[in-house]
């Protein structure tokens, strides 16, 4: 098992994850590594990004650029949620404009079973050797992560990212079986990729569940809740915070606290000082600014990081984030002020007595 090189019981990310008191607030941003950095694209080369991820120091150095530039809490590793299945009986490419595009969709049991088990020794080595190279350099957190089981399943069933989710929720329907066959095997995919970087150094996991809103809370419980309830109860046994994040959750926000997750990341849908009522000190929070607003003046910027900020004290243990990745088109210069916004005034706000919780439901927790 690797380590991280440095004391990181100073924290501020991991302190608010575990809702203890900080001075000031966290920040980091989904997808800061990428494509809206000028250094990224100077390294970046035109290659596909499965295989610019089989090299682990280009994935490594990728990871850092933000760090450097941003002084943000956290650094998330540069990766993609399809890479651990990139060597598993699945033809995927990363398609730019349009996202993974599979050679063969899954809809047969037959299909599914092509989906062999990862062995984390061959087909995870590039990601565990990136993660220990993050760790040597790195002064704060590294965060790893995957794809939840849903969001996986239908990029696999549907062939390519799809507005309506039709094909997955008609196989859900009418053959159960092969779903949850497919949701098992992508969960122990999971678990293992989430254990890799564990073991290599990563201090916080996220999961990224991009599609899990398209579902309704019967579709969610019913056919993906037990699925998402294993990672849970795995990923607790990791040792380190875990954030699940998904996409238009408002009608799931309870459901998803009650799986046991640490911390909920809300995309910019949500009312967070709402989220910050409905669940009480349930669960840390993060998100949740609009990422088409950096699109904007950066005075316009600050006022609604203000505003997130501001609507962030109702909630115990916070991390200010983005609802969404980075655009490729935002002005690197507006993330820099963000940060210091951010530190500046949620050092004040985080300072302050948190507000009562209103609400009860940290006793029906499923820790």
């Amino acid at each position: 098992m690797n380590t991280p090189t440095t004391d990181l019981s100073s924290s501020v990310l991991l302190k608010a994850l575990h809702q203890e008191p900080t001075e000031r607030t966290p920040v980091w941003f989904m997808r800061q590594a990428g494509r809206s950095l000028p250094e990224y694209r100077k390294v970046r080369g035109v290659e596909s990004i499965l295989k610019v991820l089989q090299s682990p120091e280009l994935a490594a150095e990728i990871t850092l650029q933000p760090v450097r530039r941003y002084q943000v809490d956290a650094a998330i590793l540069y990766s993609d949620i399809m890479a651990p299945l990139t060597n598993l009986g699945v033809g995927i490419d990363i398609v730019a404009g349009v996202g993974p595009v599979i050679e063969e969709p899954m809809r047969s049991m037959r299909d599914v079973q092509r989906l062999r088990a990862v062995d984390p020794s061959i087909d995870l080595a590039p990601m565990a050797a990136a993660v220990a190279l993050c760790v040597q350099e790195l002064t704060v957190p590294l965060i790893g992560f995957c794809g939840g089981p849903f969001t996986i399943a239908s990029y696999l069933v549907e062939g390519r990212p799809s507005r309506t989710h039709a094909i997955i929720k008609t196989l859900m329907l009418q053959e159960p079986e092969v779903f949850h066959e497919l949701a098992s095997r992508l969960v122990d995919i999971a678990i293992a990729t989430l254990t890799v970087q564990v073991d290599h150094g990563a201090s916080v996991v996220q999961i990224f569940d991009s599609w899990i809103g398209t579902l309704s809370p019967w579709m969610f419980r019913t056919w993906v809740r037990p699925h998402l309830q294993r990672l849970a109860d795995a990923s607790a046994r990791l040792g380190v915070p875990v954030i699940y994040f998904g996409v238009e959750t408002a009608g799931l926000l309870e459901d998803l606290a009650d799986l046991g997750f640490p911390a909920l990341g809300l995309d910019w849908r949500i009312d967070l000082g709402n989220a910050a009522t409905r669940l009480g000190s349930q669960v840390a929070l993060q998100g949740n600014l609009d990422p088409s607003i950096l699109l904007a003046p950066t005075e316009t910027v600050l006022a609604a990081t203000e505003n997130v900020l501001t609507a962030s004290a109702k909630a115990k243990g916070y991390i200010f984030n983005l609802g969404h990745g980075v655009l490729p088109e935002t002005n690197p210069d507006t993330l820099a002020a963000i940060v210091e916004l951010v530190h500046q005034r949620g050092a004040s706000l985080r300072g302050a007595p948190s507000l009562p919780d209103t609400t009860d439901r940290a006793a029906g927790a499923n820790r």
